[in-house]
């Protein structure tokens, strides 16, 4: 072959090389979406109180140094700030930190679906609805708790639970509805399929303020589950499943009762909505929450997180396995707070040096474990600092078109932007919140237009890996070297 076919032959190669590698660099196959790089279907998973130190002990328990989580092995990555606009308090509750992922606005603690001044916002969730899209709500906590109950309502106080089931009925209209609380579906003196005041937690009755809801619910053509039998059968395309009284566990001071057993795993509950969701054919939009991350954190209880943690994982790989399947579904894995401080600690036989004091912690907040690291025969401590809520930013990860967005550094607020830019690029389709006891209809009109327009802030993040970068300056000078050799007969 003369030289220089052969040198124009070595680049030509050189370039198919770099060109073939550039769609993994963004993130795989999956990640190439539909043909305008818009998602169809958005499933986001919000671990409640998931900081990075959780994600950390969840990892090191289950699959150890080594292995790699699901909601970790995603294209990118980012992290979020949880700030609340409240008067008093600097860190946030899952009622402002999941209003403001819901729908890209600060407000106070409590507060659900509205603004600081008390103007209901629109969601997500009611723009997906209002585009034609199917949308569903799943959560092992009560389903009315603040975190779905700000996808898919507006109350100036979280536990206006009945009203906040009402209002997913009769306004928000998600066609999935999963997780606990059935006491707030019942009016009081009318137990449903749980029996009031069980043995687990005599308090636990129904004290529903806006009627019977599980029938209104049946009138409006839901089909009602309350066990996982119930939910493998049902099939048709609005489903409510009440499957606790209250949260899907127990959450009491280690030793006092606390148990992780959900009687319907996050992960069937995922894949049942998924299924159904996922007929429509415009798309759907999902949220997932986990919620024993935090409660479990709030008592102290390393171990319990552990569990709530691999359940959440667990979820999040049937959300990954169905956009694998459909390349224009983008995944997030959220949080809407960090919940304990967490730290995580060699044991005291290997970290005794007096130079450098260990603080255990004493009482609710004493130290957990020795825990084993999995695949190790190493162990760790984990200590707490405090049984509340921190300010400590929060990990974010995404796989699907869209996720590029997420990359860098950003507010809570900017995770709703990138889920309606991902669905309807700049122009989302306009909804208005709707009026409610606690809010008024004029100020959402106003509200609604100040949140049309959506744009991507720079988030810090690069727009193309760096190693993509790297590799593809040195594959092109490898070329220019190759084809200069090539030419002078070096070759």
């Amino acid at each position: 072959m003369p030289t220089t076919v052969r040198g124009k032959c070595v680049a030509a190669m050189l370039f198919a090389l770099i060109t073939a590698l550039a769609p993994a660099g963004a993130g795989e196959a999956q990640e190439a979406g539909s043909a305008d790089g818009r998602a169809k279907n958005v499933i986001i998973f919000i671990g409640d109180g998931m900081g990075t130190s959780q994600r950390d002990l969840i990892r090191y328990a289950t699959v150890g140094t080594e292995g790699q989580l699901a909601m970790d092995a995603m294209p990118y990555a980012g992290r979020s700030g949880t700030s609340p606009l409240d008067p008093e308090a600097f860190v946030t509750d899952s009622a402002a930190g999941g209003t403001a992922i819901a729908s890209g606005v600060k407000t106070f603690n409590g507060a659900v679906g509205i603004d600081a001044e008390e103007n209901p916002v629109p969601t997500v969730l009611e723009r997906a609805e209002r585009a034609g899209k199917a949308t569903g709500l799943v959560s092992n906590s009560q389903i009315t708790d603040a975190t779905p109950a700000s996808f898919g309502s507006h109350v100036a106080d979280r536990d206006e639970q009945s009203e906040i089931a009402r209002q997913y009925l009769e306004e928000s209209k998600p066609e999935v509805i999963l997780g606990g609380g059935e006491d707030y579906w019942y009016p009081e003196d009318n137990p449903g399929a749980h029996p009031d005041e069980p043995e687990v937690d005599p308090e636990e009755k129904s004290a529903g303020t806006e009627g019977n809801l599980v029938r209104k619910a049946r009138d409006l053509g839901y089909e009602y589950a309350t066990d996982a039998a119930e939910l493998r059968a049902a099939g048709g395309p609005r489903l409510l499943g009440l499957f606790a009284n209250e949260e899907m566990f127990q959450q009491n001071p280690e030793g006092e009762g606390a148990v992780y057993d959900p009687q319907v795993a996050l992960s069937e509950m995922t894949q049942k909505a998924i299924d159904t969701l996922s007929q429509d054919p415009d798309g759907f939009l999902l949220m997932v929450e986990e919620e024993g991350i935090d409660e479990m954190a709030h008592q102290s209880n390393a171990e319990l997180v552990i569990e709530a943690g691999r359940q959440l994982d667990e979820a999040v790989e049937v959300g990954k396995s169905f956009a694998e399947s459909d390349a224009e579904t983008l995944v997030i894995v959220a949080a809407d707070h960090e919940t304990g401080s967490l730290a995580i600690e060699d044991t005291n036989e290997i970290q005794s040096d007096p130079a450098y004091p260990n603080e255990s912690g004493e009482g609710r907040t004493s130290e957990d474990g020795p825990l084993r690291v999995a695949n190790s025969d190493k162990k760790f401590l984990v200590d707490w600092t405090t049984a509340n809520h921190t300010a400590e930013d929060v990990p974010v990860t995404a796989m699907g078109p869209g996720g590029e967005n997420l990359v860098g550094v950003y507010e809570n607020t900017h995770i709703h932007d990138a889920m309606l830019d991902a669905l309807f690029g700049s122009s989302p389709p306009s909804v208005s919140a709707p009026a409610t006891s606690t809010t008024s209809a004029s100020a959402s009109s106003t509200a609604s237009a100040s949140a049309d327009a959506q744009r991507m802030p720079d988030t810090g993040g690069p727009s193309v890996g760096p190693w993509l970068v790297v590799l593809a300056g040195a594959l092109g000078g490898l070329g220019i070297l190759v084809s200069r050799r090539v030419l002078r007969g070096d070759g």
